[in-house]
Order: C-alpha cells, then structure tokens, then sequence
C-alpha cells in the first residue's frame, strides 16, 4: 500500500521531465493519475500525444493506473472541460500539480511581445485556468483533503537575467499559490508551490563556464529528486503546510522563506521630508544589501 492508496490526481506537463517523474511517483505511491501534456516544443510549438501515452504505459507497466489527456491549458473552456473529464474519470480530484512549461528566452531590451505572451500563456494563465476550474470544483465537493501544488522557479525568485518573461510568470505562480492557499483553505485545499532543480530539455542549454552540471550522468540532477516533497505534498499528512514555497533537487529538500520585512524605519511625525528620508535610507538598508542573489557579483572590497 503506498502513501497515496485511494489518492486522485492530474499533472500538466506531465509527458516528460520533471512533470513525468512526479506522475510516476504519485502513482507508485497508490495514486490514480491523469497525465495530461500537449507534446509540445521546448518553445511551446507543436502537438503529440506521444509523451504523455508514454508516460501512462510505463506507469500502467508497473501496475499502477494513469489516463492520458493533451488539453491546451492555455485555453480557459478547455482546462474547465479538463477539470469535469478527470473528476469523472479517476472518481474524484484531490491533488492538482501544474507543472507544464515552455521556453523563450531572452534579454529583456530584445524580447519580441510574442514570446512574453507565449511563455505568461502557459506558466502562469495555464496555471489559473487549470487552477480556477479546480477550485470550483473543490468548493462544490467541499470535505475532502485537497491539494494545489504549483510550480514555480529560482529563475523567478532570484531574477534569471536573461529569462525576463519565464521570471515574471513563476513569480506570478507564487502569487497565485499564495492567494489560493487564502481562499482555499476553508474548502479543505491546502497550495504550495515548489521551485524545482533539474536536468530537463529546458536545462540542455545551459552548460559550462562553472555553472551546474546538467547532463544526465550528474544522478543528483535527476527529475525524480524532485518528486517526494511532491509527493508528500499530496498526501494526507501534509495538511499542516500552506501557503509556502519548497525548494527541491539535486539532493535538497528546502524551506523557503516567505516575505517577510527585513529592515525597517520609522518616523517619528507619520510623514517623511527627502533629506531625512535619504539619510535613513542608506543608514539603515544599504549595509542589508550585499550580495542579495546568484546573478549577482560579489561586493569590491
């Protein structure tokens, strides 16, 4: 009996990488899974239903049970018709993991609006349709012990300098999972989100010049490193976690922090004049701002 015997569950993107590995977890733990992907182009062109059926025969292999579905989440009516079709065909929802993603990189002074658009259609539009028709249907089959699980990025929590439009729409998951998690919550659904680390075709770019080894023989960058905190996500126990981001891969499983005030001033009289408030200002932040992110280089000394 594995820890989600009886558990229902549908993950976008699921037909390769990291949305593959978490599908084939949560089904070897007992979960019943619909692996929903379009077969798309790392840049989002494209349809084949191949990856997805691919996933569900190895699953199906193993003695577990899985559905495969190509739904364009990017389509508002298609992800409510998505939503109705997996209720229906697992026997329930209990567990949302939206991990389907695409990329079109580049600097922001040269970015052309259509790859912003296509890559905020599926990070962070797919994720809220997806979401919106599964919040629905929580609330009007409320008494369950439901699971949001969004993903998210470091690309996006540290500013990925040449990923302007994949950053901004991961951030804007972080939002999304956060205010769901406010909303949700009195509906038995608990939303996190997890910011994932992994050799997948979005990673087979980058390479060398001291940056992480991303080729399949580094085992510590395997997508499968990723899936137990999904997968503990989605059960049962983890009802007590809400509202947070969990780092995951290359053999760490971490607590991020949320936002919190770091420093703080204060005037006296409620109202700020320039000088002061420019005085203040450096005295009291400039020496928090050393090194904030990975982009960064370190401070001249």
């Amino acid at each position: 009996m594995g820890v989600l015997e009886g558990r229902t569950a549908l993950v976008t993107g699921a037909g390769r990488g990291i949305g593959a590995a978490v599908a084939e977890a949560l089904a070897d733990e007992g979960a019943t899974v619909l692996v929903s992907d379009a077969g798309v182009a790392v840049d989002g062109t494209g349809r084949d239903a191949g990856p997805a059926e691919a996933v569900v025969a190895a699953i199906n292999a193993r003695g577990g049970k899985a559905y495969a579905d190509v739904t364009d989440i990017t389509d508002f009516q298609a992800a409510g018709d998505l939503i109705g079709r997996a209720a229906e065909t697992l026997g329930g929802l209990d567990v949302v993991v939206n991990a389907a993603g695409i990329l079109r990189d580049g600097m922001v002074f040269k970015m052309p609006e259509e790859d912003w658009d296509a890559v905020v259609a599926v990070h962070l539009k797919g994720t809220f349709n997806i979401t919106r028709h599964a919040a629905a249907w929580w609330r009007a089959n409320r008494g369950g012990q439901y699971r949001l699980i969004n993903f998210t990025s470091m690309s996006g929590l540290q500013g990925a300098p040449s990923q302007p439009n994949y950053a901004a729409a991961k951030m804007g998951v972080v939002g999304l999972t956060f205010s769901c998690a406010n909303a949700l919550r009195n509906y038995g659904v608990t939303s996190n989100a997890i910011a994932p680390i992994a050799g997948t075709r979005m990673t087979q770019g980058i390479k060398g010049g001291g940056s992480m080894d991303y080729s399949d023989s580094n085992t510590r960058l395997s997508p499968k490193n990723c899936a137990p905190p999904v997968v503990y996500l989605a059960s049962t126990q983890s009802e007590w976690l809400n509202r947070r981001v969990i780092f995951a891969g290359n053999g760490r499983i971490s607590l991020m922090s949320n936002p919190v005030v770091e420093r703080e001033i204060v005037s006296a009289t409620g109202t700020w004049d320039i000088p002061t408030a420019f005085a203040e200002i450096e005295t009291s932040f400039k020496e928090a701002v050393l090194w904030p992110n990975i982009f960064d280089k370190p401070p001249a000394k």
